[in-house]
């Protein structure tokens, strides 16, 4: 028993520290933790007068409650965040410092009620994330009802998620409202992951059929390169573009490399040499 009370004291550590925010749900937590170290009763007990006349009985029940005390103070105050501590570290006793963190926070969180509330309605799921994921999101919210003692009927927390389906699930969304029988919040659960299971499936298969038709479509752009190199006509093959060079260019070279023995100039022969025709009309006239 005082190894466990041990090991639940210790494990104060790692409780969230309190910051001011959510302070009912802080509050159980360190109640509970006092509650299992038999720490609580300072909380509601008050101190045994001390007297000139005090038994040996009185002085062992005064001293322990003293160090009972001021260990569950030491409890409540190491469970704040550094700003809080240094606020309320000097309060003299558990209980005095437990009622002004009552008085001073929980007044804060009949605000945060309402914050709860509107959060709740509010909430709209998007096509962006994950359904499931949103779905745990408003079970977290709906959870903290219980820390503000706020109770809402299951069939009406069902309807509201259904509403709060994305765009995309409208056609589910019609089909979940039109069941004769309500469902309950764990069915619900079980209807969003299915449905959503089969939309991914579906989608990762559209995928893979896209895929599938980029990669046909890059295998008969290959195939199509050859046909230029096909006869057009019988006993002979299309020449492709940029392949070779003109008749004309063909002959530019060939010209470029005679010379005119008439003339004694490069590219041309005496036949079409402008000198030689001359001569041949003047001695014709």
């Amino acid at each position: 028993m005082a190894s466990s009370i041990k090991e639940l004291s210790a494990n104060i550590v790692k409780l969230d520290r309190f910051d001011g925010g959510d302070f009912l749900r802080w509050q159980k937590r360190v109640h509970f933790l006092l509650v299992a170290l038999h720490l609580v009763y300072v909380l509601d007990t008050p101190k045994p007068m001390e007297s000139d006349d005090e038994t040996v009985e009185q002085i062992k029940k005064r001293q322990k409650w003293e160090t009972y005390e001021h260990t569950a103070r030491g409890h409540i105050t190491n469970a704040m965040n550094d700003s809080l501590f240094d606020l309320y570290h000097d309060v003299p006793s558990a209980k005095e410092l437990w009622e002004k963190l009552e008085a001073r926070y929980h007044k804060e969180d009949a605000t945060s009620k309402k914050f709860l509330i509107s959060k709740f309605i509010n909430f709209k799921m998007v096509d962006d994330r994950s359904v499931m994921e949103q779905f745990r999101e408003i079970e977290r919210i709906r959870n903290n009802f219980s820390q503000h003692n706020l109770v809402m009927d299951e069939t009406i927390v069902v309807s509201s998620i259904i509403d709060k389906l994305p765009p995309s699930w409208k056609e589910f969304k019609r089909t979940l409202k039109h069941k004769k029988e309500d469902i309950t919040l764990d069915e619900l659960a079980n209807h969003l992951r299915v449905e959503e299971d089969c939309r991914m499936q579906e989608n990762e298969k559209e995928q893979n059929a896209q895929e599938i038709s980029k990669v046909h479509v890059m295998e008969a752009a290959k195939f199509k390169k050859p046909l230029l190199n096909r006869p057009n006509k019988p006993g002979g093959f299309k020449k492709p573009a940029g392949s070779g060079k003109s008749n004309n260019q063909n002959q530019n070279q060939r010209k470029q490399k005679v010379t005119c023995w008439f003339c004694g100039k490069d590219g041309h022969l005496k036949s079409e040499c402008y000198h030689w025709k001359r001569k041949q009309g003047k001695h014709q006239a």
